[in-house]
């Protein structure tokens, strides 16, 4: 079906904001990194907040009130403000917050709209690099305003897979399990501590493949859209165990050899380990 002209002006509209916000959030995310930075920890002691992820926040927050004040906003730190419009925004101020503490250079915002359920929208501005991502769902997906595509690969034994991991100790020490397993029957694996550019990275061509458990909604929105709209396979499957999906994606013919990798090393139902959370 052709999509409704009106319908794609609204979206890309909405792109256009999304980019606007995401490069003021890449600003902010500069200006911190020359402060000393205080931090919290948040669900367990690796798992950590800084005074520059709620600034941030704070700053998106204002600006797409001011710009958008009847849309539903989500964000990490504690923002939930309902709408009355059918969009709503799904915000990750900084992802990658130990990397931003560390210094190391892979963090990012990710920020993604849904439209009356559906995700729709998708921008990850990764700041250390400078780059964006962008795409609207079904029109293809941009970095630098260039058009990216996944890397056609069927090849699971030499295939480049990302993951990550949990903070809940015990949760990782299964991932770290299950990874001994997929390890000897993939190519290689990277973890870069980035959920939203994991995905772009799937998106690009960079990766061949990626899998995490335990994400929140705002970790994965955005660069779910954007791989998918540069051709990759992006499934949200029911975890064996930790919060939320599976977010899983490859080229769509690596998919399949994945999904049954993933599966029988537990990390998809039926579960090779048990879930006590």
């Amino acid at each position: 079906m052709t999509p409704d002209p009106a319908d794609l002006r609204h979206l890309e509209e909405l792109r256009a904001l999304a980019r606007d916000l995401a490069l003021r959030a890449g600003e902010e995310h500069r200006a911190g990194s020359s402060e000393t930075l205080e931090t919290e920890s948040k669900s367990s002691p690796t798992d950590l907040v800084s005074q520059v992820d709620r600034r941030t926040e704070e700053v998106l927050v204002a600006a797409l009130t001011r710009a958008r004040p009847h849309d539903a906003i989500v964000a990490e730190e504690g923002t939930l403000v309902s709408g009355s419009t059918g969009v709503r925004w799904l915000i990750d101020p900084l992802d990658g917050t130990t990397n931003y503490l560390y210094g190391y250079p892979v963090f990012c915002v990710s920020i993604a709209v849904e439209v009356d359920g559906r995700l729709q929208v998708g921008v990850v501005h990764e700041t250390p690099t400078g780059h964006t991502y962008e795409a609207v769902a079904g029109e293809g997906a941009v970095c630098d305003g260039r058009p990216i595509a996944v890397r056609r690969s069927a090849a699971l034994d030499t295939a480049l897979v990302a993951t990550g991991f949990s903070y809940d100790p015990e949760l990782r020490g299964r991932q770290g399990a299950a990874l001994a397993h997929i390890l000897s029957r993939i190519g290689d694996v990277r973890r870069g501590g980035s959920a939203a550019l994991d995905l772009c990275q799937v998106a690009a061509g960079h990766l061949d493949g990626y899998f995490e458990l335990d994400l929140g909604l705002w970790d994965y929105a955005a660069g779910s859209v954007i791989a998918a709209a540069a051709g990759a396979d992006v499934r949200h499957i029911a975890a064996a165990c930790g919060r939320g999906p599976a977010v899983v994606a490859a080229a769509p013919a690596l998919m399949p050899p994945l999904l049954a990798l993933l599966a029988d090393a537990g990390v998809l139902p039926p579960a090779s380990f048990s879930c006590s959370h």
